[in-house]
């Protein structure tokens, strides 16, 4: 693996919509892209293309090496591996690419909450090495407009990275500029993972208007689906999300400073804010709970919340009573699929253990202090 090639060779898991609008886009600008899905469907009209065509804020013809079911195939000589898939699939995702690994940057677009300490548990327990990092938000504002078709609506001017261990964050910074100069360094995986507003603004206005969604009625997600009621109850779970972080040595933005940071959008409250961003209008609600803001923003988002909540001994009441009806109006448990301390690995750590851990990439002994570490893969649960 090579960074010393003026066009680098990436390989994007995932053909859905953010997929399909990356492998467009980094083929118009002249890398060489390969397309990994495990639906044949997917895969086929871009192998009889060639290639996607990217229409909006980018517009042309993006080639496509290879597009294909073979995962072996896909990441062999590759520099950097783009997962774009939901963040509930990381997991087997991992364990796929386990195997098939050799030097590879791994980049998940983007992690949501705990995305690359979970992969790279995952990878550890595997006796892979490689290097996992995590945007904190998707490139694109985008949609496929067909398997090998994809609409960008915008490109977000700023997209923070972090990797796993921070330490290695400047040296994959140097590669993935090469393909997003938009991409900066943020101060470490759990900057990036309780920045995850979507835990907040995806799952409770979806929930509370199940009666809607159920009877079909259309109607603006944000404008018309968060009234005053709902965003009060979206401030509280933002409140707890902030007192975790805070807990772990993180200061990230609330949800109203991060509409006013991200699209303009200002007001007294959470509600007045949201009433009052313009980008929002018109954005219609999902036409089902089997919706990733449910089975994606649920495991991945608000369950790390409130799991780490319990393991810093801090409550998470709006939280964990979302969570239940969540799982209550799909039937489905996701605290079995969810990220949890202890499926991330950090169930017997403190927080200046876990603030060590992903800096470093290294845990320390139970009884060591706190200037010692030992290799990850060394410790029991890994």
């Amino acid at each position: 693996m090579s960074f010393l090639r003026p066009r680098l060779s990436v390989c994007i898991i995932g053909a859905g919509n953010g997929g399909v609008a990356m492998a467009g886009h980094l083929g118009l600008k002249g890398h060489r892209v390969r397309l990994y899905s495990r639906d044949e469907s997917k895969v086929a009209p871009v192998r009889r293309a060639g290639g996607i065509t990217v229409t909006g804020a980018v517009q042309g013809f993006g080639p496509v090496e290879l597009a294909t079911t073979n995962l072996a195939e896909a990441i062999d000589g590759a520099d950097v591996i783009m997962v774009t898939t939901p963040a509930s699939a990381h997991v087997s995702v991992a364990r796929d690419l386990a195997p098939h690994l050799d030097r590879q940057i791994i980049v998940l677009n983007p992690g949501r909450t705990g995305g690359a300490m979970e992969v790279h548990h995952v990878l550890r327990k595997a006796h892979r090495y490689n290097t996992v990092a995590e945007a904190q938000s998707f490139i694109y504002a985008s949609r496929a407009e067909g398997p090998d078709r994809a609409h960008i609506f915008d490109i977000k001017r700023e997209v923070p990275v972090a990797a796993m261990p921070a330490r290695r964050t400047p040296i994959v910074l140097r590669t993935l500029r090469r393909l997003y100069p938009e991409f900066v360094a943020a101060r470490n995986v759990l900057e990036t993972s309780f920045a995850n507003i979507g835990a907040i603004f995806h799952p409770a206005p979806l929930i509370l208007n199940a009666s809607k969604v159920d009877s079909g009625v259309p109607f603006d997600y944000y404008h018309e689906g968060i009234t005053p009621s709902i965003a009060s109850l979206m401030e509280r779970i933002d409140a707890e999300r902030l007192a975790v972080a805070a807990a772990l040595g993180v200061i990230t933005p609330s949800a109203k400073d991060w509409l006013e940071a991200a699209y303009g959008a200002r007001g007294e409250t959470l509600y007045e804010a949201i009433q009052n961003n313009e980008s929002y209008r018109g954005i219609k609600a999902p036409q089902t709970l089997r919706h990733r803001y449910i089975y994606e923003d649920v495991p991945t988002g608000l369950i790390p919340i409130a799991s780490f909540g319990r393991h810093l001994g801090l409550p998470t009441p709006f939280t964990e009573s979302l969570i239940q009806m969540a799982c209550g109006v799909t039937a489905t448990n996701y605290w079995l699929s969810g990220r949890t301390v202890q499926s991330l690995g950090l169930a017997d750590m403190s927080p200046a253990d876990i603030r060590h851990y992903v800096e470093t990439g290294f845990k320390r002994p139970a009884s060591a202090p706190a200037g010692a570490a030992i290799p990850a893969f060394a410790h029991p649960q890994m």
